[in-house]
């Protein structure tokens, strides 16, 4: 059997870690399982792809197809053209997708019509918010897999309700969660930690890249002056996403009291989320991360693809309401937060359960 896997973005990587291990653990009793990895180059910064390669141990890919730039169609149809060759000349029995990512997307699109088989880790998970790119993606992949592989049982309901068998359907966990345990003994303290003098469970964390958050640079300025204010004096530190460093640059932006950093590895940025005070994000992966850790987390959306981590875990949606996000940061530094309880089969094993329901699927 023949595996490829299509990673694309930094979300990816994490989850696609842990599946390889498995793979080569499989491959010990099963000599005929066989793996591909395609990196489609959707992120091609080397601190947002090249160095999650190396921390996590996932191996030079087997192609990388350089599809990164361009608009959401430009891209979406690069990555298909150039995968469909991959595919003509490397025929799998399966293609594994992982995510959102218009890699995500475009993979299984191309897979479907060439009449191979594809399977979807992170199935089923819904925002409800067709604005954003990620849940036309979400939708797009799940209409047309063969295999759903959930990370919640409200993702198995969400695609009953699209009328997909329940055959097809296998709640296994979150390879997140898996690629989180498996390293959380390896965290590094990054470099600049000490040069800005921060200690630990005394300064916030916060990332954005939403374009709803970050295009425009009023309401930018109005989310920053919110989170330092009600900071409590601590130091609030921002990995800038490429794509919003180049609004802070282009509307000269006043950063004070924020210390302003590069996109980290992931190491190095687990590293943060465990010792911070709090975290404030747009990004949906991180809320899992910070239940696990149970720290302290508030999400600047309206609604979220990740219902458990507000209903079980460490998140609060705070949306548009700045207000909301000023109380919510009293609270956290009061020392007043919820403290998480962790998912069913967050356990670090989902990846197993992955490989093995591929070898009884196309043994």
């Amino acid at each position: 059997m023949l595996i490829t896997i299509v990673a694309g973005a930094r979300p990816n990587f994490m989850k696609i870690a842990p599946i390889i291990v498995s793979i080569k653990e499989a491959q010990k009793v099963n000599k005929d399982l066989q793996y591909r990895l395609v990196h489609t180059g959707q992120h091609y910064d080397k601190k947002m792809s090249g160095d999650f390669f190396h921390q996590l141990g996932i191996p030079d890919p087997d192609c990388n197809l350089e599809c990164g730039g361009g608009t959401h169609a430009e891209q979406t149809a690069s990555i298909m053209v150039k995968f469909e060759i991959d595919l003509f000349n490397n025929m799998p029995d399966v293609v594994l997708v992982v995510g959102d990512v218009t890699s995500t997307m475009a993979c299984a699109i191309t897979a479907r019509k060439l009449k191979i088989d594809v399977v979807h880790v992170e199935a089923g998970i819904r925002s409800g918010d067709m604005s954003m790119p990620e849940e036309i993606n979400r939708i797009l992949t799940d209409s047309i897999c063969n295999h759903y592989f959930t990370t919640s049982l409200i993702a198995n309901q969400n695609l009953l309700s699209l009328n997909i068998s329940s055959g097809n359907i296998h709640f296994v966990g979150n390879t997140m969660i898996d690629t989180l345990l498996s390293n959380i003994g390896r965290i590094r303290k990054p470099s600049f930690f000490d040069q800005y003098n921060l200690k630990h469970n005394q300064y916030f964390l916060l990332t954005l890249h939403r374009p709803s958050n970050v295009d425009n640079p009023i309401k930018l300025i109005k989310i920053f002056d919110s989170i330092v204010n009600s900071s409590d004096g601590n130091p609030v530190v921002f990995p800038v996403h490429p794509r919003t460093k180049k609004i802070l640059e282009s509307y000269n932006v006043d950063t004070k009291n924020l210390i302003i950093i590069d996109p980290q590895g992931y190491l190095e940025f687990i590293y943060l989320i465990k010792f911070s005070r709090g975290i404030i994000t747009d990004s949906g992966g991180i809320t899992e991360e910070a239940t696990l850790l149970n720290i302290p987390c508030l999400t600047l959306r309206n609604s979220t693809e990740r219902p458990e981590t507000v209903s079980q875990g460490t998140n609060e949606l705070i949306g548009d309401d700045l207000a909301k996000l000023e109380s919510c940061l009293n609270e956290i530094i009061a020392g007043n937060w919820k403290n998480a309880v962790i998912p069913d089969l967050w356990d670090g094993k989902s990846a197993n359960r992955i490989v093995d329901k591929l070898q009884q699927f196309y043994h």
